[in-house]
């Protein structure tokens, strides 16, 4: 039963009034971490009944020479605390290392059909999946198979295809090896069909930084939040999504840096935080504050926001007789700020205000605090990615921050914040569908081929290709991507179209009872579990958020001798595909994961230098970041201001009876993966089917709480698009919006609802209609 959280659980969560949320809604009284996280560990132990290895890899997690954590892309310092891993990392490891298994016998109890009417939560809980399988049509089931079969079958559906209708897909837990590997084997096949997670998160930062600053990733490294004085967040929900990042908001508020927050929602963990690991603030001490102002934006209003930031600086500039832009930055390192200097004269308050929900008093006192700061850091994450003009958001962000030099410089920049652990490093080894972003001319010198020119699919190009009968073949490397994708139920019908579906996994999930005609699932290792190879137990790597590099080692026993590594997935499958090639190893490669690394430092030398040689710096190693050193890899070669032509980062402002979605994640859940059905930093709990809306917005609709709805999405293009039996809960939100949680809500985010130039799905902004439950029109 959705409802209010339970009581307090120790001194240290006392409220901060100033940034609380209304108390009339359902809310979390509490600090995020403290007593809550620990019990919220303490609830999977029991659930999961993992093996007593599991603290042994805990006690790892995070730290050089260890195993790094797949929950987040959060960067690991140089000097770990005693437990470097945060609740969510708990979680995720504890369900990787569960007893349970999901064996061949469970699937010759279970047909697909009956497998479909269990929930996300009830299939992963089955367990870690043992042995190869492939679909028998005949009787609905999964039947073991062996690996030698389904590398040969698998490898005779590849060469029966057009190379152009298959599509590889990688979850942005695969390690840099498994990402090279894998967009190699795409592009010897003959496509550049290579999606990943980033083209549903965070794909807007690669390519709207890119535009203005000339690189797709942050600017920022950890040391940087040790001298930034001010902090802005946008569209980011640390205490779910990246919790240790707590503890360096924590340093960086003890030593004066003030913080200052824009999101529609008032999520715990930027309102307060007790530290776990420390004694004193578990009992006596007080939560630590972390905003100092915390703003509920509208949804899509966060550009209004940035240029009313932007216009009262160039204010008190003018006010101050020039003493607030930094006009020597500007002048050697910036082009464009004329044009957005009379852009914003041209817009007025009265507009911001309506757009972006906030007070001109409001936005003027953050604009002061903002000019008044030495070094600002930007943050943000998927609130302000995934919309239509999400790339505009980003564009703003940068504007705010290049008025007074706060990109290239110690103590400032931009960053942000994401998710997967490496879902960033695998664009930086290959995996883009982009062929310009790769250097094809090193593939083809280094293999003796012709590597494919052509553009590839996005993750919305493979939903449209699934629509239209156009892909032909998917392979999927690790994910839900069924239930992550826009347009869910209408791609799903579809999905069975296939002729070749090949899921590489760990346990069970929705995605793998959407079967086409020739279906495999083959189980993989766990980054905790130990991976041995002919070399010995390999290393693995992965880049985090801040551009660092980090080797894993796992040394758990795997849950089953049959599980291969994903690397060895994908050179069984590309030696039964692929004609023979004396430059392409895959047997050296798989039993020495050093090799693959050589290729990566051959192939990116600049990013990769003794790549081998720094596998456990401690903190990661650098790749090196061009903006960071005020080197502009854009067009003009300057960092790029841009003149707004919107503000709203909507594609459709609501209008009549329509309202913004935004859709969410609960703190029991990664992506996909559902723990469990508490949503306890937002005093939530017991469902998944209700939708938020606050109580003058239920009033204004005649609706009541715990009545039943339908959600139906109001983008007109002549397909329906409806989600129907969600419980109205009341909450603390703005006007004109409401918010349902991910995976859930995605049936509403039609595939053509994307970023402007990034293709990434609105999924934090799409019209709706809330009807009564059934009466849809």
């Amino acid at each position: 039963m959705v409802g209010l959280s339970a009581a307090s659980e120790g001194s240290q969560m006392s409220k901060s009034e100033e940034s609380s949320q209304r108390p009339d809604t359902p809310h979390y009284e509490n600090a995020t971490g403290g007593w809550g996280s620990l019990k919220g560990v303490s609830r999977i132990l029991v659930d999961q009944k993992p093996s007593p290895g599991v603290f042994h890899t805990l006690m790892r997690q995070n730290k050089p020479g260890g195993h790094m954590c797949t929950s987040c892309a959060w960067t690991k310092p140089a000097q770990p605390h005693l437990f470097e891993f945060c609740e969510n990392g708990a979680k995720a490891t504890i369900w990787d290392l569960t007893r349970d298994r999901c064996t061949p016998d469970f699937f010759a109890r279970h047909s697909l059909a009956e497998l479909r009417g269990l929930s996300d939560h009830e299939l992963e809980k089955t367990g870690r999946l043992t042995h190869p399988m492939r679909y028998d049509p005949s009787s609905d089931r999964y039947i073991e198979t062996t690996w030698e079969e389904a590398f040969a079958g698998i490898g005779a559906k590849l060469r029966e295809l057009d190379p152009k209708s298959a599509v590889f897909y990688l979850s942005g837990k695969g390690s840099l090896e498994t990402a090279y590997l894998y967009a190699l084997f795409a592009r010897l096949y003959g496509h550049n069909n290579l999606p990943d997670s980033s083209n549903m998160c965070h794909e807007t930062t690669s390519v709207a930084l890119k535009k203005v600053i000339g690189i797709g990733v942050g600017t920022c490294v950890l040391s940087d939040f040790d001298h930034c004085d001010l902090i802005l967040f946008f569209g980011q929900n640390t205490g779910t999504n990246s919790p240790r990042f707590l503890h360096t908001l924590q340093t960086a508020k003890e030593r004066g840096c003030k913080m200052i927050t824009f999101n529609p929602i008032r999520e715990r963990g930027l309102v307060e935080f007790a530290n776990p690991q420390n004694p004193a603030q578990m009992t006596v001490k007080p939560a630590t504050r972390i905003s100092d102002i915390y703003l509920q934006v509208r949804p899509g209003g966060d550009i209004a926001v940035l240029a009313g930031l932007c216009k009262r600086v160039l204010e008190l500039d003018a006010e101050r007789g020039g003493q607030i832009l930094d006009r020597a930055f500007i002048e050697e390192h910036t082009t464009g700020l004329d044009e957005l200097m009379a852009r914003l004269r041209e817009v007025s308050w009265e507009e911001i205000e309506k757009e972006s929900g906030l007070r001109r008093e409001e936005l003027n006192e953050v604009a002061e605090i903002y000019a008044t700061s030495k070094n600002v850091i930007g943050i943000y994450g998927m609130g302000l990615t995934q919309h239509v003009k999400g790339w505009l958001n980003l564009a703003m962000f940068v504007n705010l921050l290049l008025l007074r030099g706060n990109i290239g410089r110690k103590g400032a920049g931009i960053s942000p914040v994401r998710g997967h652990s490496n879902v960033q490093g695998q664009r930086t080894v290959g995996v883009s569908e982009k062929p310009e972003n790769v250097p094809l001319d090193k593939l083809a010198e280094l293999f003796g081929f012709e590597p494919p020119q052509e553009e590839g699919r996005s993750t919305v190009d493979l939903v449209e290709g699934l629509l239209d009968g156009s892909v032909r073949g998917l392979i999927s490397m690790g994910g839900n991507l069924a239930r992550a994708i826009p347009d869910r139920a209408r791609a799903e019908e579809a999905w069975r179209n296939l002729d070749l579906n090949v899921q590489v996994a760990t346990k069970l999930n929705r995605s793998h009872l959407l079967p086409g005609q020739a279906t495999w699932l083959l189980p993989c290792l766990v980054r905790a579990e130990e991976d041995m190879q002919a070399a010995g137990p390999q290393v693995v790597t992965m880049e985090d958020s801040l551009s660092m590099i980090h080797g894993s080692l796992g040394k758990r026993e795997p849950a089953s001798p049959h599980l291969k590594s994903e690397v060895t997935i994908i050179a069984g499958i590309a030696k039964a595909a692929l004609p023979p090639n004396p430059k392409v190893k895959w047997d050296e490669w798989t039993g020495d994961y050093g090799l693959i690394r050589d290729l990566i430092e051959a192939t990116y030398p600049d990013k990769f230098k003794n790549f081998n040689g720094r596998l456990f710096t401690p903190g990661g190693f650098h790749r090196g970041n061009s903006a960071r050193d005020r080197e502009w890899k854009t067009e003009s070669g300057k960092a790029q201001f841009t003149a707004p032509e919107s503000l709203t980062a909507l594609g459709e402002s609501p209008e009549g009876e329509e309202v913004t979605l935004i859709t969410l994640r609960s703190n029991d859940q990664f992506n996909t993966t559902i723990y469990g059905y508490s949503d306890r930093l937002r005093g939530l709990s017991g469902a998944r089917d209700i939708v938020l809306i606050n109580p003058e917005e239920m009033a204004r609709r005649g609706l009541s709480e715990g009545q039943l709805v339908t959600l139906e999405c109001a983008v007109e293009d002549g397909a329906e698009r409806v989600v129907r039996g969600l419980r109205v809960v009341p909450y603390d939100l703005p006007d004109s919006c409401v918010a349902a949680y991910y995976p859930e809500a995605n049936p509403l985010i039609p595939v053509s609802y994307h970023d402007e130039l990034s293709k990434t799905p609105a999924y934090k902004g799409v019209p709706v209609r809330i009807h009564a439950d059934g009466a849809v029109r």
